[in-house]
Protein backbone atom coordinates (compact mmCIF):
# COMPACT_ATOMS: atom_id res chain seq x y z
CA UNK A 1 0.00 0.00 0.00
CA UNK A 2 1.22 3.50 -0.80
CA UNK A 3 0.73 6.47 1.48
CA UNK A 4 -2.79 6.18 2.85
CA UNK A 5 -4.32 9.07 4.73
CA UNK A 6 -7.57 10.39 6.19
CA UNK A 7 -9.55 12.15 3.44
CA UNK A 8 -12.62 13.04 5.51
CA UNK A 9 -14.18 12.59 8.94
CA UNK A 10 -17.95 12.43 9.49
CA UNK A 11 -20.04 12.78 12.65
CA UNK A 12 -23.82 12.24 12.76
CA UNK A 13 -25.12 13.63 16.09
CA UNK A 14 -28.60 12.19 15.50
CA UNK A 15 -28.76 8.73 13.96
CA UNK A 16 -30.13 8.86 10.36
CA UNK A 17 -29.95 12.68 10.17
CA UNK A 18 -27.40 14.49 8.01
CA UNK A 19 -24.06 14.89 9.75
CA UNK A 20 -21.09 17.23 9.42
CA UNK A 21 -17.45 16.85 8.43
CA UNK A 22 -15.01 18.31 10.98
CA UNK A 23 -11.26 18.72 10.44
CA UNK A 24 -10.56 16.59 13.51
CA UNK A 25 -12.45 14.43 15.99
CA UNK A 26 -11.80 12.96 19.41
CA UNK A 27 -12.06 9.16 19.49
CA UNK A 28 -13.87 7.74 22.51
CA UNK A 29 -14.12 3.98 23.19
CA UNK A 30 -17.69 3.92 21.76
CA UNK A 31 -17.03 6.14 18.72
CA UNK A 32 -16.25 9.71 17.68
CA UNK A 33 -17.26 12.35 20.23
CA UNK A 34 -20.86 13.33 19.52
CA UNK A 35 -21.53 10.64 16.92
CA UNK A 36 -25.02 9.07 17.09
CA UNK A 37 -25.64 9.78 20.77
CA UNK A 38 -29.22 10.74 19.78
CA UNK A 39 -31.83 8.75 17.88
CA UNK A 40 -35.53 8.83 17.03
CA UNK A 41 -37.83 6.05 18.21
CA UNK A 42 -41.38 5.19 17.16
CA UNK A 43 -44.38 4.75 19.47
CA UNK A 44 -43.30 1.16 20.13
CA UNK A 45 -39.79 2.20 21.21
CA UNK A 46 -38.03 1.02 18.04
CA UNK A 47 -35.26 3.09 16.50
CA UNK A 48 -36.37 5.00 13.38
CA UNK A 49 -33.87 5.28 10.51
CA UNK A 50 -33.89 6.10 6.79
CA UNK A 51 -35.05 2.50 6.24
CA UNK A 52 -38.52 3.61 7.42
CA UNK A 53 -38.21 7.36 6.84
CA UNK A 54 -36.03 8.37 3.86
CA UNK A 55 -36.89 12.05 4.52
CA UNK A 56 -34.52 11.96 7.50
CA UNK A 57 -31.74 12.39 4.90
CA UNK A 58 -32.84 16.02 4.52
CA UNK A 59 -32.91 16.76 8.26
CA UNK A 60 -29.65 18.02 9.76
CA UNK A 61 -28.29 17.93 13.29
CA UNK A 62 -25.56 20.30 14.38
CA UNK A 63 -23.60 19.39 17.52
CA UNK A 64 -23.55 22.05 20.24
CA UNK A 65 -21.04 22.52 23.03
CA UNK A 66 -22.02 20.20 25.86
CA UNK A 67 -23.64 17.61 23.61
CA UNK A 68 -26.94 19.27 22.72
CA UNK A 69 -28.11 19.47 19.10
CA UNK A 70 -29.66 22.05 16.79
CA UNK A 71 -32.14 20.38 14.45
CA UNK A 72 -33.05 21.80 11.04
CA UNK A 73 -35.01 20.56 8.03
CA UNK A 74 -36.60 21.98 4.88
CA UNK A 75 -39.53 24.26 5.70
CA UNK A 76 -39.01 24.02 9.47
CA UNK A 77 -37.82 26.54 12.03
CA UNK A 78 -34.61 25.15 13.59
CA UNK A 79 -34.87 23.83 17.14
CA UNK A 80 -32.17 23.70 19.80
CA UNK A 81 -32.42 20.59 21.99
CA UNK A 82 -30.36 20.47 25.21
CA UNK A 83 -29.00 17.25 26.69
CA UNK A 84 -31.91 16.02 28.83
CA UNK A 85 -31.67 15.94 32.60
CA UNK A 86 -31.16 12.37 33.88
CA UNK A 87 -34.72 12.10 35.18
CA UNK A 88 -35.08 8.41 34.31
CA UNK A 89 -34.60 6.33 31.19
CA UNK A 90 -36.88 4.45 28.83
CA UNK A 91 -36.17 1.25 26.90
CA UNK A 92 -35.27 1.63 23.23
CA UNK A 93 -35.07 -1.25 20.75
CA UNK A 94 -32.01 -1.05 18.49
CA UNK A 95 -32.34 -3.88 15.96
CA UNK A 96 -33.85 -6.15 18.62
CA UNK A 97 -31.50 -5.16 21.46
CA UNK A 98 -32.95 -3.25 24.43
CA UNK A 99 -31.01 -0.11 25.38
CA UNK A 100 -31.90 2.48 28.03
CA UNK A 101 -32.01 6.13 26.87
CA UNK A 102 -33.23 9.48 28.20
CA UNK A 103 -36.12 11.22 26.39
CA UNK A 104 -35.59 14.75 25.08
CA UNK A 105 -38.02 17.66 25.50
CA UNK A 106 -41.66 17.63 24.43
CA UNK A 107 -40.74 20.34 21.89
CA UNK A 108 -38.21 17.98 20.30
CA UNK A 109 -40.79 15.18 20.03
CA UNK A 110 -43.30 17.58 18.45
CA UNK A 111 -40.76 19.04 16.00
CA UNK A 112 -39.61 15.60 14.77
CA UNK A 113 -43.15 14.17 14.65
CA UNK A 114 -44.43 17.16 12.65
CA UNK A 115 -41.55 16.87 10.19
CA UNK A 116 -42.05 13.15 9.55
CA UNK A 117 -45.84 13.08 9.90
CA UNK A 118 -45.41 10.20 12.33
CA UNK A 119 -45.40 9.76 16.11
CA UNK A 120 -41.71 9.74 17.06
CA UNK A 121 -39.64 10.72 20.07
CA UNK A 122 -36.04 11.92 20.31
CA UNK A 123 -33.87 10.17 22.90
CA UNK A 124 -30.30 10.61 24.13
CA UNK A 125 -27.76 8.01 25.27
CA UNK A 126 -26.58 9.40 28.58
CA UNK A 127 -23.86 6.87 29.38
CA UNK A 128 -22.32 5.15 26.36
CA UNK A 129 -19.77 3.40 28.61
CA UNK A 130 -22.47 1.11 30.00
CA UNK A 131 -25.67 1.26 27.97
CA UNK A 132 -25.01 -0.88 24.90
CA UNK A 133 -22.40 -3.63 24.38
CA UNK A 134 -20.98 -4.41 20.93
CA UNK A 135 -22.32 -7.68 19.42
CA UNK A 136 -20.60 -10.31 21.60
CA UNK A 137 -19.86 -12.48 18.56
CA UNK A 138 -17.44 -9.79 17.36
CA UNK A 139 -16.55 -7.94 20.57
CA UNK A 140 -13.89 -7.98 23.21
CA UNK A 141 -15.14 -7.77 26.83
CA UNK A 142 -16.32 -4.29 27.80
CA UNK A 143 -16.62 -2.84 24.27
CA UNK A 144 -19.64 -0.56 23.90
CA UNK A 145 -21.25 1.48 21.11
CA UNK A 146 -23.58 4.48 20.73
CA UNK A 147 -26.71 4.34 18.51
CA UNK A 148 -24.58 3.49 15.45
CA UNK A 149 -25.77 0.38 13.61
CA UNK A 150 -23.48 -1.89 15.59
CA UNK A 151 -19.89 -0.66 15.96
CA UNK A 152 -18.15 2.51 17.14
CA UNK A 153 -16.82 3.57 13.71
CA UNK A 154 -17.34 2.74 10.06
CA UNK A 155 -14.37 3.17 7.70
CA UNK A 156 -14.51 3.25 3.90
CA UNK A 157 -11.88 3.85 1.23
CA UNK A 158 -12.10 6.23 -1.71
CA UNK A 159 -10.57 3.61 -4.03
CA UNK A 160 -13.32 1.10 -3.24
CA UNK A 161 -16.01 3.69 -4.02
CA UNK A 162 -14.30 4.36 -7.37
CA UNK A 163 -14.24 0.62 -8.10
CA UNK A 164 -17.91 0.27 -7.15
CA UNK A 165 -18.84 3.21 -9.39
CA UNK A 166 -16.94 1.61 -12.30
CA UNK A 167 -19.00 -1.56 -11.92
CA UNK A 168 -22.19 0.46 -11.54
CA UNK A 169 -21.48 2.31 -14.79
CA UNK A 170 -21.53 -1.04 -16.65
CA UNK A 171 -24.87 -2.14 -15.15
CA UNK A 172 -28.54 -1.70 -15.98
CA UNK A 173 -28.92 1.22 -13.57
CA UNK A 174 -25.86 3.19 -14.67
CA UNK A 175 -28.02 6.34 -14.73
CA UNK A 176 -28.10 6.24 -10.92
CA UNK A 177 -24.33 6.63 -10.68
CA UNK A 178 -21.74 7.63 -9.90
CA UNK A 179 -22.70 7.54 -6.22
CA UNK A 180 -21.15 9.81 -3.59
CA UNK A 181 -19.63 8.42 -0.40
CA UNK A 182 -22.45 9.84 1.73
CA UNK A 183 -24.67 6.92 0.65
CA UNK A 184 -22.60 4.77 3.00
CA UNK A 185 -22.55 7.20 5.96
CA UNK A 186 -18.99 6.36 7.08
CA UNK A 187 -17.16 8.05 9.96
CA UNK A 188 -13.79 7.85 8.27
CA UNK A 189 -12.85 7.92 4.58
CA UNK A 190 -9.32 6.91 3.63
CA UNK A 191 -7.54 7.88 0.41
CA UNK A 192 -4.43 6.33 -1.12
CA UNK A 193 -5.21 2.62 -0.82
CA UNK A 194 -5.88 -0.05 -3.41
CA UNK A 195 -9.57 -0.86 -4.00
CA UNK A 196 -10.88 -3.25 -1.32
CA UNK A 197 -7.60 -3.08 0.64
CA UNK A 198 -9.76 -2.76 3.77
CA UNK A 199 -10.96 -6.37 3.31
CA UNK A 200 -7.57 -7.56 4.53
CA UNK A 201 -7.03 -5.32 7.55
CA UNK A 202 -7.25 -6.56 11.12
CA UNK A 203 -5.53 -3.68 12.97
CA UNK A 204 -4.78 -0.17 11.74
CA UNK A 205 -3.27 3.02 13.14
CA UNK A 206 -4.86 6.34 12.15
CA UNK A 207 -2.39 8.97 13.27
CA UNK A 208 -1.94 8.23 16.98
CA UNK A 209 -5.08 6.07 17.40
CA UNK A 210 -5.15 2.28 17.12
CA UNK A 211 -8.24 0.44 15.86
CA UNK A 212 -9.34 -3.16 15.66
CA UNK A 213 -11.13 -4.08 12.42
CA UNK A 214 -14.11 -6.03 13.78
CA UNK A 215 -15.95 -7.18 10.66
CA UNK A 216 -17.09 -6.05 7.21
CA UNK A 217 -20.16 -3.81 7.03
CA UNK A 218 -23.23 -5.51 5.55
CA UNK A 219 -25.28 -2.87 3.73
CA UNK A 220 -29.02 -2.22 3.72
CA UNK A 221 -31.62 -0.21 1.83
CA UNK A 222 -30.39 3.08 3.38
CA UNK A 223 -27.58 3.09 0.79
CA UNK A 224 -30.22 3.45 -1.95
CA UNK A 225 -31.48 6.78 -0.53
CA UNK A 226 -30.13 9.87 -2.30
CA UNK A 227 -28.94 11.96 0.66
CA UNK A 228 -29.67 15.23 -1.19
CA UNK A 229 -33.22 14.45 -2.37
CA UNK A 230 -34.40 11.57 -0.10
CA UNK A 231 -35.44 9.67 -3.26
CA UNK A 232 -34.82 5.92 -3.15
CA UNK A 233 -33.27 4.08 -6.11
CA UNK A 234 -31.95 0.56 -6.74
CA UNK A 235 -28.21 1.16 -6.42
CA UNK A 236 -25.71 0.39 -4.99
CA UNK A 237 -27.39 -2.80 -3.73
CA UNK A 238 -27.74 -4.37 -7.20
CA UNK A 239 -24.04 -3.80 -7.95
CA UNK A 240 -22.95 -4.94 -4.47
CA UNK A 241 -25.04 -8.10 -4.93
CA UNK A 242 -23.18 -8.85 -8.18
CA UNK A 243 -19.67 -8.11 -6.97
CA UNK A 244 -19.50 -7.84 -3.17
CA UNK A 245 -21.68 -10.60 -1.74
CA UNK A 246 -19.85 -12.20 1.19
CA UNK A 247 -21.98 -14.92 2.77
CA UNK A 248 -25.47 -13.42 2.93
CA UNK A 249 -24.18 -9.83 3.25
CA UNK A 250 -23.63 -7.11 0.67
CA UNK A 251 -20.39 -5.61 1.89
CA UNK A 252 -18.97 -2.09 1.70
CA UNK A 253 -16.66 -0.68 4.38
CA UNK A 254 -15.37 -2.10 7.63
CA UNK A 255 -16.47 -1.72 11.25
CA UNK A 256 -13.80 -0.38 13.62
CA UNK A 257 -13.42 -0.54 17.40
CA UNK A 258 -10.91 1.88 18.99
CA UNK A 259 -8.12 0.24 20.96
CA UNK A 260 -6.69 3.52 22.26
CA UNK A 261 -7.97 7.07 22.80
CA UNK A 262 -6.73 10.10 20.88
CA UNK A 263 -7.66 12.55 18.15
CA UNK A 264 -7.86 11.85 14.42
CA UNK A 265 -7.29 14.63 11.90
CA UNK A 266 -7.62 15.21 8.18
CA UNK A 267 -4.43 14.12 6.44
CA UNK A 268 -3.41 11.70 9.22
CA UNK A 269 -1.30 8.82 7.96
CA UNK A 270 -3.04 5.44 8.03
CA UNK A 271 -0.84 2.41 8.69
CA UNK A 272 -1.89 -1.21 8.42
CA UNK A 273 -0.44 -3.06 11.41
CA UNK A 274 -1.81 -6.52 10.63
Amino acid sequence: MGHAEVQSIHIHPVKAFRGFAPREAVVEPWGLTGDRRWTLIDDGGKVVTQREQPRLALAAAELLTGGGVRLSAPGRTPLTVPVPQPAGTMPVSVFGTKVEAVPATAQAHAWCSDYLGADVRLVHMDDPATRRPVDPAYALPGETVSFADGYPLLVATAASLDALNSWLAEGAHAHEGPLPMNRFRPNLVIAGTEPWAEDHWSRIAVGEVLFRVAKPSGRCVVTTVDQDTAVRGREPLLTLARHRKIGSKLVFGQNLVPLSPGTIRLGDRVRVLE
